[in-house]
């Protein structure tokens, strides 16, 4: 029982993982409003291709964390 929200997170996390490493541009597009306040034109901000490659990067290794630490809470 006590590992259940332990789970719980981790499947959060491998979704999001999942979501960057697949369509990073919708993790960014769910976002955007978050940064109205503090951006003086929040509609040209928007990554480069570079930027792009590096959340997929980044998914990816959040990704294979989080499926190693399921593992590991699993068995």
């Amino acid at each position: 029982m006590k590992g259940l929200l332990t789970i719980a997170f981790l499947c959060l996390f491998i979704a999001a993982g999942l979501v960057q490493t697949i369509k990073p541009q919708l993790l960014w597009k769910m976002n955007r409003p978050l940064q109205e306040p503090f951006v003086k034109d929040y509609k040209s901000t928007e990554p480069s291709p570079a930027g792009y490659v590096m959340m997929r990067v980044v998914g990816g290794i959040v990704l294979m964390v989080a499926l190693t630490m399921l593992i590991l809470v699993l068995r």
